[in-house]
C-alpha cells in the first residue's frame, strides 16, 4: 500500500501523455461543472496529489454499484482514477480473502488514520445484526469502526444513500442509510440503482483536487450531477411539450419515440445526470432505450407508487391537443420547483408526493 507516489508520476509510468492528462483534467472540470479556467489548477493539484487510501464496504446490496463501476472504457475518468488510488479493501474486487482481507482493512485504517476515504454501498440492517455480517462482524459494527477515522464518506448507490430496496416496505431487516447512523463525518450521497460510474469517480477527482467534497444539495448529492431533473434534459421533452405521448410500449407513439410520461416516467421529479452523461461510455440511458425513468436516485423510489403509473392523477386527456401538453409540461416544471422550494428535512422529503392540487396551487402562485 504505497501512497507516496504522486498521481502525475503514476500516470506517466502508465504511458499517459501530458496531452492525455490535460484532456482528463478538462473532462473532470466539465463533469464537475467547473469553468475551463480551472483546468490548470486541477492539473497542478492532481499531478502532486498522493494516492489516497480508499476502503470500500459493501453491506446489504446486489453488487450492482461495483458492476457499474467496472463497466469502464479505457482511458476514462473511471480507469485513471481507480488505477491511481489505493483501493485497499473491497471484498468483491480484492485478491485477498478471509483473515488476509481483514488484515488489509485494519492495516489501511491504521496507516492512514484520519486520511482515508470510506466508500459504502448497501444499506445497514438494524433489525438483527446477524442479517448481514462480514468476517463475523455486523454491518453496523464495521461501519462505525471504519467511519471513526475516515476523512470523508461516499455513500454509493441508493441503498447506502437512502436505504434503497432493502428499506422498501415492510423493511424486514430494519435497513437504514449511512447518514442515519454516522452523524459526525462529511458524507456525500451518490444515489442511483446503480449510480453512473463517472459520478462516483468525479466525486473522488474533486476530493483529490480540492481536498474537500463538492457542493451538495439538500439530500447531500453533488449538485454538478444532481442539480437538474432528467425531464428538463431529456431528448423527448419536445414531444411532451407538444402533447405527444406513448400510451403503450408498442403503439405508434412508442415507435416514434414520443414522451413516456403517461407510462409512468418519473423524469420530472428525478434529479440525475442520466440524460446528459448517459451509460456505457455515453451510449444510451433507460429513456433512450424505450423505458421510462423509475426515479431510482430519489428517496423511497420503490414505494412511491407504481413504476407505470403517471405522476399526475388528473383525468384530463394529456394527448388530446398540443396546448394541453404544454400546460402539463409547465405544471411538471412547477412541481419540481415546488419540491426544491419546500426545503423539507430528509425524512419529509422521502415521503413527498406531487398531486394535482399541488400543481394547481403552484401554477396560481
Amino acid at each position: 500500500m504505497n501512497h507516496d507516489k504522486p498521481l502525475g508520476q503514476a500516470l506517466r509510468e502508465q504511458g499517459v501523455s501530458r496531452r492525455g492528462f490535460l484532456k482528463f483534467c478538462a473532462t473532470t472540470a466539465s463533469l464537475m461543472a467547473l469553468p475551463p479556467s480551472m483546468v490548470p489548477a486541477i492539473a497542478k493539484a492532481l499531478e502532486s496529489a498522493r494516492r489516497p487510501s480508499v476502503i470500500w464496504l459493501s453491506f446489504q446490496e446486489c453488487t450492482g454499484c461495483t458492476e457499474s463501476l467496472t463497466r469502464s472504457h479505457a482511458p476514462t475518468l473511471e480507469g485513471l482514477i481507480f488505477d491511481n488510488i489505493s483501493l485497499d479493501y473491497h471484498h468483491t474486487l480484492q485478491a485477498a480473502s478471509g483473515d488476509a482481507a481483514e488484515a488489509a482493512r485494519e492495516a489501511a485504517m491504521e496507516e492512514n488514520k484520519g486520511k482515508y476515504l470510506l466508500v459504502v454501498d448497501g444499506s445497514i440492517p438494524l433489525g438483527n445484526p446477524g442479517y448481514s455480517t462480514i468476517a463475523g462482524i455486523s454491518n453496523l459494527e464495521m461501519l462505525k469502526e471504519v467511519a471513526e477515522h475516515a476523512a470523508a464518506i461516499i455513500a454509493v448507490g441508493t441503498c447506502a444513500a437512502y436505504g434503497g430496496l432493502p428499506h422498501a416496505k415492510p423493511n424486514p431487516t430494519g435497513a437504514v442509510s449511512v447518514e442515519e447512523i454516522i452523524k459526525d463525518k462529511p458524507i456525500v450521497n451518490v444515489p442511483g440503482c446503480p449510480p453512473i460510474p463517472v459520478v462516483i469517480t468525479g466525486v473522488l477527482a474533486h476530493f483529490l483536487t480540492f481536498g474537500k467534497l463538492p457542493e451538495l444539495d439538500h439530500l447531500r448529492r453533488p449538485l454538478a450531477f444532481y442539480g437538474n431533473n432528467i425531464h428538463d434534459r431529456c431528448y423527448r421533452r419536445p414531444f411532451y411539450d407538444k402533447g405527444l405521448f406513448a400510451n403503450t410500449f408498442d403503439d405508434e407513439g412508442a415507435r416514434k419515440g414520443w414522451c413516456l410520461f403517461k407510462l409512468g416516467c418519473k423524469g420530472p421529479v428525478t434529479y440525475n445526470a442520466c440524460a446528459t452523461i448517459k451509460w456505457n461510455d455515453g451510449t444510451s440511458f433507460p429513456i433512450e432505450a424505450g423505458h421510462g425513468c423509475l426515479g431510482c436516485s430519489e428517496p423511497n423510489f420503490w414505494d412511491m407508487g407504481g413504476f407505470y403509473n403517471a405522476l399526475s392523477e388528473s383525468t384530463m386527456d394529456l394527448s388530446r391537443t398540443a396546448a394541453v401538453g404544454i400546460a402539463v409540461g409547465a405544471a411538471a416544471g412547477a412541481a419540481s420547483g415546488l419540491l426544491n422550494r419546500r426545503k423539507k428535512s430528509k425524512a419529509e422529503a422521502a415521503h413527498e408526493t406531487v398531486t394535482v392540487k399541488d400543481l394547481q396551487r403552484e401554477e396560481k402562485s
